[in-house]
């Protein structure tokens, strides 16, 4: 499993043997934690190769979320939700933070891998986001949390519902983070079956599956934000939510919604960026066009981001007056290259390819922190971003 490489080659060895220390694993008498990380990460798959396989799983499944948590994205969350920032910064690298929360904090790190689905699912299909009253408190404890239960049970046909609530944060660009409420919801779904061996036959056994949701709470906008596997569910969640924890009305109120315009790639286009943010180079490198008068039919051009041209002038030269640029095509699909010199914060020298496609689709949400940010900021200025 390359995660669980990943991990025992990125903790510090100090943090490996406090984690493995809590696994209830056997080890060797003699065994030398002090070790090289290298013969250290040999030493431990030696020691688990004799433990049983529930325990080796159970090990190899931790890591697997400890390392998912490492990465830029992960990194946000656990800030997010962290109570001494300062204190998991100074832990140096992702894999220690992430191990840190982990062992000493484990409702946090759940917490924060639950706002990174929550983030991770926003302006996708599984999200909805609505209009509400700003400065309210979310009601937590007592006879307003049992009866938001209550009903999410009735509502659902739910027999165990689990709700967490807990106050996160979530970067903006060029603001300060918002302060956001989360409520994250665990719910039983309908009774189903999955295929099992049952001593050695093949059976089936009855289940419920737990559906996730998760809601946010923006006191300063007063916008309510839900993710959820299903559009109906996700507005009764939210209606409940307003009901028992605002104690409010809901109005249905949709927040408005990110399309994407590609338009203005029609024409040649002037990509204007802001010098601190290191951008050497924006070029259009793909565009799929569809005609208008039928839907049947595509056309791709690509020009690669060395050429020594762009791609309106390639088109111009190669296809003359069958030139889609020159009217009877709309734009689909784009893929611009943009190019990063080093920068601050360590950020080395690459190119980002941002693929968009209409209505709604953009690979922004598979990047990096700092490169969402980049496009969150440039997509708009550049006329590429149109809210609805």
């Amino acid at each position: 499993m390359p995660a669980f490489s990943t991990f025992l080659r990125s903790t510090p060895p100090a943090l490996l043997h406090r984690y493995f220390q809590q696994t209830g694993g056997a080890f060797p008498a003699d065994f030398e934690w002090s070790a090289s990380q290298p013969e250290l990460v040999r030493s431990l798959s030696l020691a688990m190769a004799g433990w049983d396989a529930a325990l080796r799983g159970r090990v190899r499944a931790e890591a697997e979320r400890i390392s998912e948590m490492s990465d830029e994205e992960g990194q946000t969350a656990l800030f997010g939700v962290a109570v001494d920032r300062a204190a998991l910064e100074a832990l140096g690298s992702g894999h220690a933070r992430a191990v840190t929360m982990f062992l000493d904090d484990r409702p946090g790190f759940r917490r924060a891998e639950e706002a990174r689905y929550a983030d991770d699912k926003r302006n996708g299909r599984l999200w909805d986001g609505f209009r509400g009253e700003t400065g309210l408190d979310v009601r937590r404890h007592g006879e307003p949390r049992t009866a938001f239960e209550v009903a999410i049970k009735d509502r659902f046909e739910s027999p165990n519902v689990h709700i967490d609530i807990y106050d996160r944060t979530r970067p903006i660009f060029e603001e300060a983070p918002a302060e956001l409420v989360q409520v994250t919801i665990y719910r039983e779904g309908r009774l189903d079956e999955e295929l099992v061996f049952v001593g050695g036959t093949l059976d089936r056994q009855p289940r419920r599956p737990v559906v996730e949701a998760a809601i946010t709470y923006d006191r300063t906008s007063g916008v309510i934000e839900v993710v959820g596997p299903d559009r109906n569910t996700r507005v009764d969640l939210v209606r409940l939510f307003a009901q028992h924890l605002l104690e409010t009305e809901f109005r249905d109120e949709r927040v408005g919604v990110r399309l994407y315009d590609l338009r203005p790639l029609l024409r040649r286009h002037a990509f204007p960026v802001d010098a601190v943010d290191a951008i050497e180079e924006v070029k259009v490198v793909m565009l799929r066009f569809i005609p208008l008068d039928t839907q049947g039919q595509r056309m791709g051009l690509e020009c690669a981001r060395t050429a020594p041209t762009d791609i309106w002038a390639m088109a111009a030269e190669r296809l003359g007056t069958g030139d889609p640029f020159r009217g009877g095509w709309a734009i689909i699909q784009a893929r611009l290259s943009i190019r990063l010199r080093a920068g601050p914060h360590g950020r080395t020298a690459r190119t980002l390819n941002l693929n968009i496609s209409l209505p709604r689709g953009c690979d922004l949400k598979d990047r990096t922190e700092a490169e969402r940010m980049i496009g969150e900021k440039y997509l708009r200025r550049w006329g590429l971003v149109v809210d609805v």
